[in-house]
């Protein structure tokens, strides 16, 4: 794997843990995350999760770059930090989230090059 395979790689694999974890092991993801009000929609977040992580390891496997991944990745990292930062602002979710804030705006700034370093394919 290249070394520009390597945060595209890590990504999803960050996004297969944190989509299947509440989906198998609900416990113990709201014993880390803290309580949660509504676990249907924990579930469904996490499974929301998953086709990114699809996604991650595509372009880590792929030589091309292609612009419309970066666009998608940039738009998920993007949401999940807002949503991230917003709650825990307002006091609603734990302190946790602020590492994932810190992770997907790491994420995001790696596509942000990704992006920028693409050749434009058509």
């Amino acid at each position: 794997m290249e070394k520009k395979q390597i945060i595209p790689f890590l990504q999803g694999l960050y996004f297969i843990i944190t989509g299947i974890w509440p989906l198998v092991h609900i416990e113990s993801f709201l014993y880390v995350t803290g309580p949660k009000t509504d676990i249907w929609l924990v579930k469904t977040v996490g499974l929301l999760i998953l086709p990114y992580s699809i996604l991650c390891f595509y372009a880590a496997c792929i030589p091309k770059r292609r612009p419309v991944i970066a666009l998608v990745n940039m738009m998920c990292c993007f949401g999940l930090a807002g949503v991230d930062l917003y709650y825990y602002l307002r006091n609603v979710i734990s302190w946790v989230y602020l590492i994932d804030f810190a992770l997907e705006t790491a994420f995001f700034i790696y596509w942000i090059f990704y992006l920028f370093n693409s050749k434009r394919a058509l």
